[in-house]
């Protein structure tokens, strides 16, 4: 992962001295509905997509196959308005509060957590 050669600006030096890269360079990136705070998506970021998400406000990831950014929406039309990023306690995950326009999943879904669930909700009785 190469910043791009026209990059104007390194990301801020006290964000990215708290930020726990994984192996690869990359750090978590969650995206949240901003207003009903339903889960997305999860996506990668390297210094340059958090950089970019912060200044321009349009959620921008890294894309481990393809090796390259990709702002979210740039050929479907599904973009992220990005209205927060909170960083977690470990520096590990950043949280993305945005305002999703279209569907957030790749495959035309609402969020990305919609087709495999693992574990619902147990019935509770009264007494518990």
């Amino acid at each position: 992962m190469t910043s791009s050669a026209n990059q104007e600006e390194a990301l801020d030096p006290a964000i990215a001295a708290r930020l726990k890269r994984n192996g690869d360079g990359l750090i978590a990136a969650v995206a949240q509905q901003h207003d009903t705070g339903q889960v997305l998506m999860m996506a990668w970021m390297d210094d340059e997509a958090l950089r970019l998400t912060l200044r321009y406000r349009r959620a921008t990831y890294y894309s481990r196959s393809r090796a390259r950014h990709w702002v979210k929406g740039e050929s479907s039309g599904h973009t992220q308005y990005v209205r927060e990023v909170r960083l977690d306690c470990d520096g590990d995950t950043v949280l993305l509060l945005v305002e999703q326009h279209g569907a957030a999943c790749h495959t035309g879904a609402p969020d990305c957590f919609e087709a495999d669930v693992l574990l619902r909700p147990e019935a509770r009785t009264a007494l518990e």
